[in-house]
C-alpha cells in the first residue's frame, strides 16, 4: 500500500508539474508575442510614418512648383505684342491658334483672352469662344489689379478650377484679360494611386482638393464624419485587425489612419494625408503568425510527449500492480512485526526503570541494614532492661522501657514502608502530588547515604505546596538518581555539598546542584550507557531513564555546569493552577 501511495503521490506530483510547465510556456509565449507585437508595431509605424512624411513633403513641393510656373504665365502673355494687337484692332482669327501653342511649351490646362467686355475671343478650347465672363471674379479681380491674380472658381460638375489672370495694357489703356488655368486635378489622380488620402485645404479651411471626389467644398471634419455606417460585424472585423496598431490619429471609411499634415508657403494652403495601418498589420501579423506557429508546434510537441509519458506510466503501473498488491501483503506484516516490537519495546523501558529502581535500592541496602541494625540492638538493651525491671518489680520503668521500643519499632516500620513504595512500579494513571512530599521521601529514603557520607544538603524550599499533576513514584525515582549522582559527584570533596531549591512560576522548577568537579561531556550526559563512574559503580542508565521519564511527563530535565563549578541539573513539570486543584479537590 506504501508503494502504491508513492507511485500516486509521485503522479500527482508530475501532473502538477506538467501543469506548471504548459502555464509558463503559456505565459512565455503570451509575453513574447506581446512583446514582439509592440516592438514591432513601434517600428513599423515609425517607418510608415517617416514614409508619409516624405510623400506629403514631395506633394507640397510639386503643387508649390506646379503654381509658380504657371503664376508667371498670364505676366509673359500680357506683354505678347500679338495679342496686345489682335485686342486693338479687335482681330482674333490668329489668337486662338497663338495661345494652343503657348500651351504645349508651357504645360498650363488651357489659356483664355478677354476682350474689355469680358468676352471670350480665344481660348484653347474652341467650345469656350464668345462666352462672356464679365461678371467672374477672375475677369474682375484682374481688371482691378495690377497684379496677377489667383482664384479658385467651383465647377457646375462639382470640384474646383485654379486659374491666374491679368490684364492687358496698352499705353494705359486696359485692353483685356489674359487668364491661364493651372492643371491641378493631375496631382489628385496621382495621389489617389499612392496614398490613401489626401486633402488640400484653402485659408479658410475648405477642402479644394482631395482624392476622394465628394470631400471638396466640406471641412476636414465634415468629411471625416460623413462616412458610410458599417455593420456590427464589420466594426468586429476592423476591431480584430487593428490590435496591432498604435493609437489612431483619425478614422477614415470606418477604419483607424495615420494623420499627416503640412504647411504650404502659398496663400495659407495646408496639405494633409491620411495612411492606413494596414501595412503595418500585414508585417506585424505576419511575424506574429510565425512566432504563434512556432509556440503552437513547442505546445503540440509537448502535449505528444506527455501523451507518451502518460502512456508509458499507465503501462508501468499495470506490470507492478501485481508487485505492489505483495509488496502491501509483506508491508502489513512488516508493520505487524514492528507493532510487536515496539509493545516489546514499551515492556522492556518499563523493565529497565524498574531494574534501575532495584538497582538503587541495593545500593541502599547496605546503608538501610545499618540503619535497621541500631534499632535492634537498642530494642534488646531496652527489653533485657524491661526484664530486670519487671523480676525488680518496677514496672512503671519497664512500661517506660517497652514504650521505647514501640519508637524504635515505628522507626523500622517506617524505614521499610519507603523501601517498600519505591520499589513497586509506578501508578499508571496520573494523580496530583506535592513536588516537597516527594523530596521528603527521596531524602528519606537517601539519608543514611547522606549521614554516612556527611553531606550537607541545603533546601530552599517555597512556603506554599508546589502541585504537580503526575506519577510520584516515577518522580521519586529522578529524584533519587539525581540525589545518587550528587552524592559520587561529591566523593573527593572534602566538604561534600548540595544544594537543592524548589520553585513555583510558570513551571514546578527543582533545581540540585553539588559542589563537584562537574560534567566533561554534557551532549552524551542523557544518552543511554553513558556514564563516568568506576566499572561497578554504575552502567550509565540512571540519567537516559530519568529524562525518559520527566518528558513522559510533560517536563524537562536539563543539565549544566556551575559558574562556580560543580554540576546543576534542573527539572521542570507542568504546574497546577488554582482551577485544577479544585478539580482534583472534587
Amino acid at each position: 500500500m506504501d508503494r502504491s501511495a508513492t507511485f500516486n503521490t509521485k503522479s500527482v506530483s508530475v501532473s502538477w508539474r506538467v501543469r506548471l510547465a504548459v502555464a509558463l510556456l503559456l505565459l512565455i509565449a503570451i509575453a513574447t508575442i506581446s512583446i514582439t507585437n509592440k516592438l514591432l508595431t513601434d517600428r513599423f509605424t515609425e517607418s510608415t510614418r517617416n514614409r508619409a512624411e516624405l510623400r506629403i513633403a514631395l506633394y507640397s513641393g510639386n503643387l508649390l512648383a506646379e503654381l509658380r510656373q504657371n503664376a508667371i504665365v498670364p505676366q509673359l502673355l500680357s506683354r505678347d505684342p500679338a495679342l496686345i494687337e489682335a485686342l486693338t484692332r479687335a482681330d482674333y482669327s490668329l489668337s486662338t491658334q497663338r495661345l494652343i501653342s503657348f500651351v504645349e511649351e508651357i504645360g498650363a490646362a488651357s489659356l483664355v483672352l478677354y476682350d474689355i467686355d469680358g468676352r471670350t475671343v480665344a481660348a484653347t478650347d474652341r467650345n469656350r469662344l464668345g462666352a462672356s465672363h464679365r461678371q467672374e471674379a477672375y475677369f474682375v479681380d484682374a481688371i482691378r489689379s495690377n497684379s496677377t491674380v489667383f482664384s479658385v472658381i467651383p465647377r457646375s460638375t462639382g470640384g474646383y478650377r485654379f486659374f491666374y489672370s491679368r490684364r492687358i495694357q496698352e499705353g494705359g489703356t486696359t485692353l483685356g484679360v489674359i487668364a491661364a488655368e493651372v492643371d491641378l486635378q493631375r496631382f489628385e489622380r496621382a495621389w489617389a494611386g499612392i496614398s490613401d488620402a489626401v486633402i488640400v485645404t484653402d485659408s479658410t479651411g475648405d477642402i479644394i482638393m482631395a482624392t476622394e471626389p465628394r470631400w471638396r467644398g466640406l471641412t476636414e471634419t465634415e468629411a471625416l464624419s460623413n462616412q458610410t455606417p458599417q455593420s456590427a460585424i464589420e466594426r468586429a472585423i476592423k476591431a480584430t485587425a487593428d490590435w496591432t496598431a498604435l493609437p489612431p490619429d483619425a478614422y477614415l471609411r470606418g477604419e483607424a489612419v495615420m494623420r499627416l499634415s503640412s504647411r504650404i508657403p502659398f496663400r495659407g494652403w495646408r496639405i494633409t494625408s491620411y495612411t492606413t495601418y494596414a501595412s503595418v498589420r500585414e508585417k506585424v501579423n505576419g511575424v506574429l503568425a510565425l512566432e504563434v506557429m512556432g509556440f503552437a508546434i513547442l505546445l503540440a510537441l509537448t502535449f505528444y510527449a506527455l501523451s507518451r509519458r502518460t502512456a508509458g506510466r499507465a503501462a508501468l503501473f499495470q506490470r507492478e500492480s501485481a508487485e505492489l498488491r505483495a509488496l502491501n501483503v509483506a508491508l502489513q506484516r512488516e508493520i505487524a512485526e514492528r507493532k510487536r516490537v515496539q509493545q516489546t519495546l514499551a515492556v522492556a523501558e518499563q523493565t529497565l526503570e524498574q531494574s534501575s529502581k532495584l538497582a538503587a535500592l541495593g545500593e541502599m541496602s547496605a546503608a538501610v541494614s545499618h540503619e535497621l541494625n541500631q534499632p535492634l540492638a537498642a530494642m534488646k538493651t531496652y527489653l533485657a532492661g524491661a526484664r530486670l525491671l519487671m523480676q525488680r518489680n518496677r514496672l512503671e520503668e519497664a512500661l517506660s522501657s517497652f514504650g521505647r521500643i514501640d519508637d524504635l519499632i515505628e522507626r523500622m516500620g517506617a524505614i521499610t514502608r519507603q523501601l517498600k513504595s519505591y520499589a513497586r512500579k509506578g501508578q499508571q494513571q496520573f494523580s496530583p502530588f506535592d513536588m516537597g512530599e516527594a523530596l521528603a521521601s527521596a531524602l528519606s529514603m537517601m539519608e543514611p547515604q547522606l549521614r554516612q557520607r556527611q553531606v550537607q544538603i541545603n533546601r530552599i524550599l517555597p512556603d506554599a505546596p508546589v502541585q504537580v499533576m503526575g506519577d510520584r513514584m516515577r518522580i521519586e525515582q529522578v529524584l533519587v538518581n539525581l540525589l545518587r549522582n550528587a552524592i559520587d559527584a561529591t566523593k573527593s570533596e572534602r566538604n561534600p555539598k548540595v544544594d537543592i531549591i524548589l520553585s513555583a512560576g510558570e513551571t514546578a522548577t527543582l533545581t540540585v546542584r553539588d559542589n563537584g568537579p562537574g560534567i566533561e561531556d554534557l551532549d552524551a550526559l542523557f544518552e543511554p550507557f553513558y556514564t563516568t563512574k568506576q566499572p561497578g559503580d554504575g552502567v550509565g542508565l540512571g540519567l537516559a531513564i530519568s529524562s525518559g521519564i520527566v518528558t513522559d511527563l510533560g517536563g524537562r530535565l536539563t543539565a549544566r555546569n556551575g559558574q562556580n563549578g560543580g554540576a546543576v541539573f534542573e527539572m521542570q513539570l507542568p504546574i497546577m493552577d488554582s482551577a485544577e486543584n479544585s478539580q482534583a479537590a472534587e
